[in-house]
């Protein structure tokens, strides 16, 4: 998905000369081209987060599109008073992308998971929160809203999904409306997962990008259903029941620290977001419906 951004920004920079990049250290020789063609608009910070957000909020007060982009936890958590103050607070409009979603770095442990991006980010004032799937959805959603004058944050992970769907900002996809009595929602690239965990059963499925705005209108569609969200990250479930009077189940990250090594695959079959294991829980569910 980095390539993806990589390559979305050299085409949006061709014809857009106030986009700017900012990186805290995190894949710069992936942008190399970029340095080459603007160096005047190329800013490797190092490993100094808040810094980065406070720069990136600096350059979009003079009209400037900001890209600030380092691993999450680091981006996201670390930096919250800087995106609350800095950028929110102020209504500076920037691009703020992360890398390493959820449990792509599990080898490094605690330090470098991020599951409470989303859920944390959603709850500023004026703050756009996507969480794309795939790089179609990225290349989509980059470009409708990279200059809009919002606080956007984009979270990529290494390990997307290559089911294409169609995407706009702010719209759900309800991707099996069947009639059932159990709708699953869920978000990002574990979408994978969830439609194998889902083959052959009977129930609804619908899809997230957008964590905020969260799409209403499809979530009040399966408003009279059983609704599970399966999500390897908090936020989706608090979004969904923004929505009134629902019956929501959630299926994730326990309340615990995951402490953790391992692979990407290792950790999801810990906390049971394999298929395999997932498929269980959606059973159950369906037993009880």
């Amino acid at each position: 998905m980095r390539k993806q951004f990589k390559d979305t920004v050299m085409d949006l920079s061709l014809y857009d000369d106030r986009t700017v990049m900012i990186f805290g250290d995190v894949s710069v020789y992936l942008f190399n081209e970029f340095k080459e063609k603007y160096p005047n608009r190329f800013y490797n910070m190092g490993i100094s987060e808040n810094t980065l957000i406070s720069v990136g909020a600096g350059l979009s007060a003079q009209g400037f599109y900001p890209f600030v982009h380092t691993i999450a936890p680091f981006i996201t958590e670390r930096s919250y008073e800087q995106i609350k103050l800095d950028m929110c607070y102020n209504r500076f409009g920037g691009n703020v992308v992360s890398c390493g979603a959820s449990f792509d770095y599990a080898w490094d442990g605690a330090t470098h998971h991020a599951y409470t991006d989303l859920a944390i980010l959603r709850l500023l004032p004026g703050m756009e929160v996507i969480q794309p799937g795939s790089t179609k959805e990225l290349d989509i959603l980059l470009r409708s809203q990279y200059k809009n004058g919002n606080p956007t944050y984009f979270r990529l992970s290494d390990h997307p999904h290559k089911i294409d769907l169609p995407t706009e900002f702010g719209r759900g996809v309800a991707i099996r409306d069947s009639g059932a009595e159990l709708t699953v929602m869920t978000a990002g690239p574990i979408l994978s997962n969830v439609m194998k965990a889902c083959e052959g059963l009977n129930l609804n499925l619908v899809y997230f990008h957008t964590i905020k705005p969260i799409d209403k209108e499809v979530i009040q569609r399966f408003k009279d259903t059983r609704i599970l969200v399966v999500h390897d990250a908090f936020g989706l479930h608090e979004a969904v029941c923004e929505v009134p009077n629902l019956s929501v189940s959630y299926h994730g990250i326990p309340d615990m620290f995951c402490g953790w090594y391992g692979t990407l695959d290792d950790i999801r079959r810990k906390l049971r977001l394999d298929p395999e294991s997932m498929r269980e829980v959606v059973v159950r569910h369906l037993e009880q419906s």
